[in-house]
């Protein structure tokens, strides 16, 4: 894990290059056969979602898991649609930035996080995404997946028992101060050692990881709830609403109040 890379990652980027490599109708039929078996492999792993996407942020392949997590049928439902299609803007808006951020050639690897669902509600998932890339290297679209830690302990979907324990403490404790020396005591390892495995898993360090989890969870509070900013602030970790307002626009390049303001406009 370390690496960045993962067995799914591999097998996906060889996949797209096979594809790129055949360019007559009758091995472009074949190799499209290919990605849909790809994609119905996942059909057998319970509560797991997974997609590719083109550049442009549209859906060409899914599982059957990501129908039923959006209440759909049929893959033409979402075949050719974007995330805008399919989520609340405030939503699509956060996963149009992963998808910026993996196409600039970067990853997002182990992260856990909420993701939304048909009836607006969120469950914990854990989610990979990487850039599909061509014979010649040159980046032509992202894959993901996502599994639920729905009645799953946390630690037992991680690479470690010892930073699953951290995860799930800072899951259940977003809200409140979460010291280094906390988590590292909680996975059994020295603050630097902690430090550097998470920053391995993660590729942020864990206060990073943690207030981008706050920022994450505060963004469902200003769409869903009439809560004022300092409340918001004050539930969700910050120290004061200052203190919100940095981070939040650091994060999300707008105020917690204009985030509000703009994305309620489009719920309503």
């Amino acid at each position: 894990m370390s690496s960045g890379r993962s067995f799914f990652a591999v097998r996906i980027d060889a996949f797209m290059k096979k594809r790129t490599l055949h360019s007559s109708p009758e091995q472009s039929i074949h190799l499209d056969i290919i990605a849909s078996a790809l994609c119905g492999l996942f059909d057998f792993v319970e509560d797991v979602q997974f997609w590719i996407k083109d550049c442009e942020g549209r859906y060409c392949r899914i599982n059957r898991g990501f129908l039923m997590n959006y209440s759909l049928e049929r893959q033409n439902q979402v075949i050719g649609k974007t995330d805008y299609d399919l989520s609340p803007r405030h939503l699509a808006d956060q996963y149009r930035l992963d998808d910026a951020r993996v196409l600039s050639g970067d990853t997002v690897i182990n992260r856990i996080e909420m993701v939304g669902r048909f009836d607006h509600t969120t469950c914990w998932s854990l989610t990979n995404k990487i850039a599909l890339r061509d014979e010649r290297g040159r980046i032509v679209g992202t894959a993901g997946i996502t599994c639920s830690l729905k009645n799953k302990p946390v630690e037992q979907n991680w690479p470690t028992v010892a930073l699953g324990k951290a995860i799930m403490f800072i899951r259940e404790n977003y809200s409140e101060p979460i010291s280094l020396n906390t988590l590292a005591r909680l996975a059994g390892l020295s603050s630097r050692a902690f430090e550097r495995q998470f920053h391995a898993c993660f590729g942020v360090l864990p206060q990073q990881y943690i207030r981008s989890l706050r920022v994450r969870m505060a963004c469902h509070s200003l769409v869903y709830t009439d809560q004022p900013l300092t409340q918001i602030a004050a539930d969700h970790g910050f120290c004061d609403q200052s203190h919100f307002n940095r981070e939040f626009r650091r994060q999300m390049h707008l105020t917690p109040r204009h985030y509000r303001v703009r994305y309620r406009k489009v719920r309503h």
